[in-house]
């Protein structure tokens, strides 16, 4: 994969089947290790990654492997940044289903809302701390660099809230 890189569609095939070799004990810990390595070397395939990996089935977010781990830390800024995206996004996308009333796409949305607060726990500590005030200034003060990236998805008051709420969940960790 160093040589061409892969799609964000053809990521999250490549990722769903990785992830079920591994849940079915078919592939080691450092071998997925290795492959995610290479996946989030490129935005499309960290995309491709997470989308499968924090909103799939598979337990790997839950109980993250230390090689993985190392994977996603030496990824740097890239991997806190999209983590920190899908943070926003899930947390945001929790309070629009609990509105609609549909508590399986919510119970979804805070899945992946906890996975990325525990995955943020474990990246570099000074890289999370920047992107998140980063972010905090964004949904609470409308100021900064991700306040485009919230008017593109149209989040309201309560859902910046929510957002900041999730922000401040990672450093209680």
């Amino acid at each position: 994969m160093a040589d061409q890189q892969p799609t964000f569609q053809q990521a999250m095939e490549i990722t769903a089947a990785w992830l079920q070799q591994w849940d079915n004990e078919e592939i080691s810990d450092e071998v997925l290790a290795d492959r995610i390595g290479e996946m989030v070397a490129s935005r499309d395939g960290a995309r491709g990654f997470f989308v499968v990996s924090l909103a799939g089935d598979s337990v790997l977010m839950d109980r993250l492997p230390d090689a993985v781990v190392g994977q996603l830390r030496s990824a740097g800024d890239g991997v806190v940044d999209l983590s920190v995206r899908n943070l926003a996004m899930s947390t945001a996308m929790a309070v629009q289903h609990r509105r609609s009333g549909d508590a399986a796409q919510q119970a979804g949305s805070e899945r992946v809302t906890s996975r990325c607060i525990e995955l943020l726990r474990l990246l570099e500590p000074a890289d999370v701390k920047e992107r998140l005030e980063q972010l905090l200034a964004a949904a609470l003060d409308n100021r900064g660099e991700d306040v485009p990236f919230l008017k593109k998805w149209g989040y309201d008051a309560e859902q910046k809230q929510a957002i900041g709420d999730s922000v401040y969940a990672v450093a209680e960790g």
